[in-house]
């Protein structure tokens, strides 16, 4: 496994078993703030980072009174309204602890695949590079359509990590990494360095989402996919502890699965 102390601009994404108890939907206020305490540090220390977040329609079906995530589209997009703007409070109020101010950028597919948006997008990108600001990234779901567009925010972070012309996308999910059988079954290994996505790798990947998400390993293993044949490095760890990113940079001593970026 290597060490990523090289890699100065990171793209990193999280979802809503992250973000939020799995009972309640809300957020989960201690993990969060631990989140983005390490995400600021790792801004002093001189990297440019990109967080993609999910967790806005969990979070806003808690705070709408929704006893679970809604399966209807306008109640969907409802929760997206409440809870993106709650979890916007939160990031801009404690990144501001640290002295780091954040932007927000919601995408849709169409604004990626039209050559003006998407040009677009990208000098805002580097413009919030040069203004030293954290881009937070989301889908825009209040307004995309086809099962809200993005199939998964694993998906978008990839694309915006090629946006971004990352060095390295992290994407942290509820187990270590990929298994080559059933995570929770003691027979499974994890498998440390893939170093070519093909069909077997994509086997082991199937599966269904969390009860809070709505991919499984199978999205991830797109995105890095996506990511690895722009050339960028791509990491899928556990979620549990926000302080094991840190060893991403300092030693690369972390249960991972890790995904070499093909040659530019």
């Amino acid at each position: 496994m290597p060490c990523f102390a090289d890699k100065k601009r990171v793209v990193i994404k999280i979802g809503s078993s992250t973000l939020a108890y799995p009972e309640t939907g809300n957020l989960n206020i201690r993990k969060s703030r631990e989140l983005v305490e390490v995400l600021a540090d790792l801004k002093n220390s001189g990297r440019e980072i990109v967080f993609v977040t999910s967790g806005a329609q969990c979070v806003g079906a808690a705070k709408g009174g929704f006893l679970q995530k809604p399966k209807d589209t306008p109640s969907k997009q409802a929760c997206a309204a409440i809870g993106q703007s709650e979890l916007m409070k939160f990031y801009s109020e404690n990144f501001e602890r640290y002295n780091h101010n954040v932007a927000q950028l919601l995408l849709t597919r169409d604004v990626i695949s039209n050559e003006t948006r998407r040009t677009n997008v990208i000098n805002t990108f580097n413009k919030l590079f040069e203004l030293n600001i954290i881009p937070i990234i989301n889908a825009n779901d209040v307004v995309s359509i086809k099962q809200l567009d993005f199939d998964e925010n694993d998906t978008l972070s990839a694309i915006v990590a090629t946006l971004c012309n990352a060095d390295l996308l992290v994407i942290l999910t509820d187990v270590d990494g990929l298994y080559d059988g059933d995570p929770s079954l003691p027979t499974s290994n994890l498998i440390p360095e893939v170093k070519q996505i093909n069909s077997e790798i994509i086997s082991m990947a199937q599966g269904a989402g969390g009860v809070l998400g709505s991919g499984g390993m199978l999205t991830k293993i797109e995105a890095a996919q996506i990511a690895t044949e722009a050339g960028i490095d791509t990491v899928i760890i556990g979620n549990k502890d926000p302080q094991l990113i840190y060893k991403l940079f300092e030693s690369g001593d972390i249960k991972c699965t890790f995904f070499k970026g093909q040659e530019r």
